[in-house]
């Protein structure tokens, strides 16, 4: 007898890292619909990170944000390595089970969770799920972190690891989703090592292609009704993109790339 297939929904940004692990777990899970979030504004990122951080950080961070499309460039023949290392594939999702929203926290993603009620939601690159839409359902959302949580929350966490000479917590979570920014309990974690011709824009491939078997083990569990988290490894800290002048001198210094 086949053993059944979890039924899951999963909740997308529009990226690469989306379509990699809808790829990944195609064939493993029964994917009842695909919902893709449009791209926050850059006026309401750069609205909230101004209140949180002041002008001087935020304009180091938008000057690195457009020398890395310069970096990616330099580092792409590594990406395609990796890419076709790890066996990741970009095709989108079909159409008739695609969804595309203005926010992940739209009353239709609610309606389509509920309609739906799959075994569990994956959760891939989104902004913040409000508490409404975790609520809606009683069933886990699972999220991908590219960073060991609560110590590396936020974003880039496998870089600051490095930056911070803590290449034991350089690596990635799939954790339950929470009202927070990553603070829900983990369910799986697993180290990566990176190599020296790795840089910004390959860490989060080494940690994605990390996170896939993870991913599916939780939905594994989900069947199983043996999902059972934990906490991480802390201290608790939310990490922002690096400015300019923070990346190029941890690449000069630590040699971080």
């Amino acid at each position: 007898m086949t053993p059944r297939r979890p039924r899951i929904v999963m909740l997308c940004g529009d990226g690469l890292s989306s379509w990699f692990m809808y790829n990944a777990l195609a064939a493993e899970a029964e994917i009842l619909a695909v919902v893709v979030e449009r791209k926050p504004s850059s006026r309401a990122m750069i609205r909230h990170r101004l209140r949180q951080l002041g002008w001087f950080t935020v304009i180091g961070q938008l000057a690195f944000i457009a020398f890395n499309r310069l970096l990616a460039r330099w580092q792409q023949r590594r990406i395609d390595e990796l890419v076709q290392r790890y066996a990741l594939q970009a095709t989108l999702p079909p159409a008739d089970i695609t969804h595309r929203v203005p926010s992940i926290n739209a009353a239709a993603v609610r309606r389509l969770l509920k309609k739906l009620d799959p075994d569990a939601v994956v959760v891939n690159g989104t902004r913040i799920i409000s508490r409404t839409v975790i609520d809606c359902i009683e069933r886990p959302f699972i999220n991908t972190h590219v960073g060991i949580t609560p110590r590396y929350r936020g974003v880039h966490g496998g870089y600051w690891a490095l930056v911070h000479d803590d290449a034991e917590n350089c690596g990635v979570t799939v954790h339950l989703v929470d009202a927070g920014v990553d603070t829900g309990g983990v369910l799986y974690q697993q180290r990566i090592r990176v190599e020296r011709s790795d840089g910004f824009n390959t860490y989060p491939l080494h940690q994605l292609a990390a996170a896939i078997p993870l991913m599916k083990q939780a939905l594994r569990d989900v069947l199983d009704g043996t999902l059972v988290s934990r906490d991480g490894v802390g201290p608790s800290k939310l990490w922002y993109h690096p400015t300019l002048g923070q990346y190029l001198r941890y690449r000069f210094t630590k040699s971080v790339k």
